[in-house]
């Protein structure tokens, strides 16, 4: 049995008996020493192709996403006019030379992510140009940048019913990328029956807990478990519209498709009160290494604000909040819980509460 630091780095890989949603919890947040870790919800491809085009379009979507948490020294280039992109694509074909990215990818991806180009719309005519063995090494090497890691691992949950030829599409798409992208690829969710496959059996909590349930006879009638009857292959908790490709967030800066963080750091960002904070922060909580991300935090006065979507509705994912609440308060921290219809629909009154609190905390008038 392999603990995560144990699976290989390349090539494609079976976990037997994992939980996508168990196995991300348990990377959240990220250790050091391992590799950006992105999650692809695969669908029925009808080709080996047919899903290394889908990838590689939601990879590269990540990356105009991500931007310019990959390309140093572009934070502060906003605009996408003529000096703007001229300006990216220098830093762009700098970084190359120094790295060994191949600059004119780079270039491109750069503009086209100060643009604000969706990759869905706005890239086919640029994807002609770049031949997909090209997109799949420098998309790896641009993700794992963004969180200054060595590596990128794809995560890829089979879903149920697929047929013996997509079965097949399926593994040998994974295979073309992970021997063109240099990227490990992890399969989880139904065990396609391909023979070939490296298979490797994961110890994290939520595993040997998947692995304790999948035991236990199933009472008549009783509970399933969240996410699991209307929507197979999804997350917890999460409906059919959840996108095909999740990550997580990068250091320091709003999660950018979570629209709920990014308003309210607008709302936060001219207020004089409101320094201090840092968005999407890891945290140590004691002496025995609990560690934990926060999704917004003022260090120095020990105040979290988290921001949850309607994945954290489900029942695990709650009990998970609550828990990791506990700890926090227990090190000393206060949090505040806002969904992300209340930061929405009424953000002056989220602000002001935040305000009270974080204020609160520094003059040493509220107390966790």
């Amino acid at each position: 049995m392999l603990s995560w630091a144990e699976l290989p780095g390349t090539g494609v890989t079976l976990l037997r008996g994992v939980d996508v949603h168990d196995f991300a919890s348990a990377l959240n947040p990220l250790p050091d020493e391992a590799p950006a870790i992105l999650t692809y919800f695969a669908g029925r491809p009808h080709s080996a192709m047919d899903l290394v085009r889908s990838v590689l379009a939601e990879l590269e979507k990540a990356a105009l996403e991500l931007f310019p948490a990959w390309l140093p020294g572009a934070e502060a280039i906003q605009e996408p006019c003529g000096a703007g992109r001229r300006a990216v694509r220098r830093l762009a074909l700098r970084l190359a030379a120094e790295t060994g990215h191949f600059g004119p990818f780079l270039a491109d991806l750069a503009e086209r992510s100060l643009n604000g180009m969706p990759s869905a719309t706005g890239t086919e005519a640029r994807r002609v140009a770049f031949a997909p063995e090209v997109r799949a090494a420098e998309l790896a090497r641009v993700l794992a940048a963004c969180y200054g890691r060595r590596g990128t691992a794809l995560l890829v949950n089979v879903p149920d019913g697929l047929s013996a030829v997509q079965e097949e599409a399926l593994v040998a798409g994974c295979d073309w990328l992970a021997d063109r992208g240099h990227m490990a690829v992890w399969l989880t969710g139904v065990p396609p029956a391909v023979d070939r496959l490296a298979v490797a059996t994961v110890a994290f909590p939520g595993a040997q807990r998947d692995r304790e349930e999948a035991r236990r006879p199933e009472e008549p009638g009783g509970p399933t478990r969240p996410g699991r009857a209307g929507a197979p292959g999804r997350p917890d908790g999460a409906r059919g519209d959840v996108p095909a490709l999740t990550y997580p967030p990068v250091a320091g800066r709003p999660h950018p498709v979570s629209e709920a963080e990014r308003v309210l750091e607008a709302a936060l960002a001219p207020l004089g009160w409101a320094t201090g904070r840092a968005w999407n922060q890891t945290l140590r909580l004691d002496r025995f290494g609990t560690i934990c991300r926060v999704d917004l935090l003022w260090r120095q006065e020990r105040c979290v604000v988290e921001v949850d979507g309607p994945e954290h509705r489900g029942e695990r994912r709650f009990e998970e909040d609550r828990h990791r609440d506990v700890c926090l308060q227990l090190a000393g921290y206060g949090v505040l819980r806002f969904t992300n219809a209340q930061v929405l629909k009424d953000t002056e009154t989220v602000v002001r509460q935040i305000g009270r609190f974080v204020r609160g905390r520094r003059l040493g008038t509220l107390e966790g």
